[in-house]
C-alpha cells in the first residue's frame, strides 16, 4: 500500500530524542537510554509504515540507543558499566545539546519573524497570490511526535489481539481525508482515539493517521491537548483574516 501524502513533518530522529526526553522531564545530561531506547523503538513501529523518506536515519539511531542499552546491562569482560556506556553517552549528550540550541536559535528566529509580520502587515499588491507552504505540525500544546504516540500505542493494543484474520483495507487516502474532514467540521470536536479502533485493519489505521496529518499540514484542523498524556482533540482550524485591500488609485479627497 502507498499513500501519496506529504510526511515532511518530522524533523529527524535527534527532534525524536529531544521530545521523548522533554516528555519525561529529565536533565539532558542525564538520558535515561533504557526507557528511551525502548520508547523510540515504539514510535519507529509507527514510522516504518510510513514509509517516510528519512526513516532510515531513525532506524541507524535506534541501533545506536540499542546499542548503548546493550552494552550498559552487559558490558565487555574487559570494561566496567560506567568505562562501556560514558563515551557512547557522551557523544550522545553533546549531539543532542547541540542540535536543542540550533533548534530553540531557529524556534527564536520563526517567533521574532511572526512579531514583525505583526508589526508591519504586507499590503495588497497586484502580483497573483503565491500558494501558502505547509504549517508546522505544532499547534497548541501537541506536537506531531504525540499523534505518533497515540499511534503507536493503539498499534500495540492491536498487537496483543490474536488476529482472526488478515484483512487489507485500500481506502484511498483522499478518502480518509475527505471522511474526517467532515466529522471534525460536522461536530466541531473529535477525540483522535474516537477515529482509531484496535479492531480496525492496520492498513485502515495507518490511512486515518496520514489523513489526521495531512488535514493538519494543510491547516484545516488544529489538535489540542489539556495536558500531557491526555486525549488529543481535533479541532477546525479558524481561518485567518485577509488583510484588507488597499485601492491601487485612491481618489483625491473633495476640497
Amino acid at each position: 500500500m502507498e499513500f501519496k501524502v506529504a510526511t515532511d513533518v518530522f524533523s529527524g530522529p535527534m527532534d525524536l530524542l529531544l521530545y521523548l526526553v522533554k516528555k519525561h522531564e529529565v536533565d539532558i545530561t542525564q538520558v535515561p537510554i533504557a526507557r528511551i531506547a525502548a520508547e523510540f523503538v515504539a514510535y519507529l513501529d509507527v514510522l516504518e509504515d510510513l514509509a517516510i523518506d528519512q526513516v532510515g536515519e531513525f532506524v541507524e539511531f535506534a541501533s545506536v540507543l540499542l546499542e548503548i542499552k546493550a552494552r550498559a546491562l552487559v558490558p565487555r569482560p574487559e570494561e566496567q558499566p560506567e568505562e562501556a556506556v560514558e563515551p557512547a553517552r557522551e557523544d550522545l549528550v553533546r549531539r543532542l545539546l547541540e542540535y536543542k540550541q540550533y533548534r530553540d536559535a531557529a524556534v527564536m528566529l520563526e517567533d521574532r519573524a511572526r512579531q514583525w509580520e505583526l508589526r508591519f502587515p504586507r499590503l495588497a499588491t497586484d502580483e497573483p497570490a503565491r500558494r501558502a507552504s505547509p504549517v508546522e505540525v505544532t499547534i497548541g500544546d501537541v506536537q506531531v511526535w504525540d499523534l505518533v504516540g497515540a499511534m503507536a500505542r493503539v498499534l500495540r493494543k492491536r498487537e496483543k489481539r490474536k488476529p482472526r484474520q488478515i484483512v487489507h483495507d485500500d481506502t484511498p487516502i483522499e478518502v480518509h481525508i475527505e471522511r474526517v474532514d467532515a466529522l471534525v467540521h460536522e461536530r466541531g470536536r473529535v477525540a483522535f482515539s474516537e477515529l482509531l479502533d484496535a479492531d480496525m485493519p492496520r492498513s485502515r489505521l495507518m490511512g486515518i493517521f496520514l489523513a489526521v496529518l495531512e488535514l493538519t499540514r494543510r491547516g484545516r484542523l488544529s489538535t489540542r491537548q489539556d495536558q500531557l498524556f491526555d486525549e488529543i482533540w481535533l479541532e477546525p482550524r479558524a481561518a485567518s483574516p485577509a488583510p484588507a485591500a488597499v485601492p491601487a488609485n485612491p481618489s483625491p479627497e473633495p476640497s
